[in-house]
């Protein structure tokens, strides 16, 4: 179970979007500039309490639908490499839009432990197209590498219609137990967007003992309370950033903010 990576209990761990990576639209610079970013990022989310990080290459906007470049899996190991000799807490990867390939070979290139996969599952139409599982390459993937990195995996991903009949909590099931993800992530419609509270009880109570359920989007200080009981963990990016905004750098005070929260519920306070 993922959950054993980390020190704490629900463990926050903090998004590190990345500028945009050399070939991309809106790549203004080579990679030293990107990697310094990333980890003055990072710092600031350990230095707040956080219990891992995750990478992302947000900044490659508009996404490949599934394969991106060999470069970009070069880029985001040296980017995890560069964070690790900095900070002391798990890592994991996610390479947008759903090239799960390219995340498990960065991490398991850099010793990472975890990455994320929007549609590990079923299909989805999304702004890139639609986007089907790939569940049966990337587990044979894995297995063809001898790794052990675990693969968490998007329940009706933000930015996405699902394409087939399933609930949220049915979907989140089936991963688990047939798509074989480590554990599930629940989100709202869009980038710092909260998740609807019964869906996330709902698919908390139908994975129980399956695998851990994490909050992918949205969660905050003023609402973290109302997810706590039902979420195993909180992967956080937006509510830390300047002004929100998960192009700006992490403000250190807003990254603090959200720990104390967690921790206070933690202790059983309010």
């Amino acid at each position: 179970m993922p959950l054993d990576l980390f020190r704490a209990d629900r463990p926050a761990i903090g998004v590190v979007h990345l500028a945009p990576l050399p070939g991309s639209p809106r790549a203004d610079g080579g990679m030293s500039a990107v990697v310094e970013a990333a980890v003055r990022d990072a710092r600031r989310y350990a230095d707040a309490g956080f219990d891992g990080l995750i990478v992302e290459n947000h900044g490659d906007a508009p996404f490949r639908k599934e394969r991106c470049e060999p470069h970009v899996a070069a880029a985001l190991a040296r980017v995890l490499v560069a964070i690790d000799a900095q900070v002391d807490v798990p890592l994991g990867v996610n390479c947008l839009r759903n090239d799960a390939e390219t995340a498990l070979g960065a991490a398991v290139a850099a010793d990472a432990a975890y990455i994320r996969v929007n549609v590990l599952i079923g299909a989805v139409a999304t702004d890139q197209g639609i986007l089907e599982g790939c569940a049966d390459t990337l587990l044979r993937y894995r297995s063809q590498l001898g790794s052990r990195v675990r693969i968490l995996a998007d329940v009706h991903v933000k930015f996405g219609t699902p394409l087939y009949d399933a609930t949220a909590a049915e979907t989140a099931v089936t991963a688990l137990t047939r798509g074989g993800a480590d554990g599930v992530i629940v989100t709202g419609a869009r980038t710092g967007a909260p998740p609807n509270v019964q869906e996330l009880a709902a698919v908390h109570a139908a994975v129980a003992g399956r695998g851990p359920v994490f909050v992918g989007s949205g969660a905050d200080p003023e609402n973290l309370a109302s997810m706590f009981q039902t979420a195993d963990g909180f992967i956080v990016g937006s509510s830390c950033k300047e002004d929100r905004d998960p192009d700006r750098p992490v403000a250190p005070e807003a990254a603090a903010a959200f720990t104390s929260a967690l921790r206070s519920l933690r202790a059983g306070g309010s």
